[in-house]
């Protein structure tokens, strides 16, 4: 498996992790709001204190830090796009050189062949002329 998928792997089973501990959370405040069991304050206090130092989504700053955030990684994703199409462009723009390049020769020996067989027959034709002359 790849490191990427790795680390989403790894991602997605800490976000069910959490979203198992909220849950609990969220049991046990309720039973204590119902009154089915005692409130334990220190875990109040520390539930308190994580809320409390949890970021506010909700401000102006985080949003634009979120959004900034946003925009370099859909930046980089689309420049990485562009040069791959620019790549596979030059690379086919080569193969086509490289086989038009390949046809020509082909064409060459072929072209060389025929013109010497052209020259030949001439050749032959006037040694034919200057025999009838004399």
């Amino acid at each position: 498996m790849s490191t990427l998928s790795n680390q989403v792997l790894s991602l997605l089973n800490s976000l069910k992790g959490l979203h198992k501990h909220l849950l609990e959370v969220k049991q046990y405040l309720q039973r204590v709001l119902k009154g089915e069991i005692p409130a334990n304050h220190q875990v109040i206090y520390s539930l308190q204190d994580i809320l409390s130092l949890s970021p506010s989504l909700s401000s102006e700053e985080m949003v634009k830090g979120f959004a900034v955030k946003t925009n370099d990684s859909m930046l980089v994703m689309y420049l990485s796009s562009l040069i791959r199409s620019v790549i596979a462009l030059h690379n086919l723009i080569n193969n086509k050189l490289d086989n038009k390049a390949h046809a020509e020769k082909k064409l060459k020996p072929k072209e060389t062949e025929d013109a010497g067989k052209s020259e030949g027959e001439a050749g032959e034709k006037e040694k034919a002329n200057e025999s009838i002359k004399k």
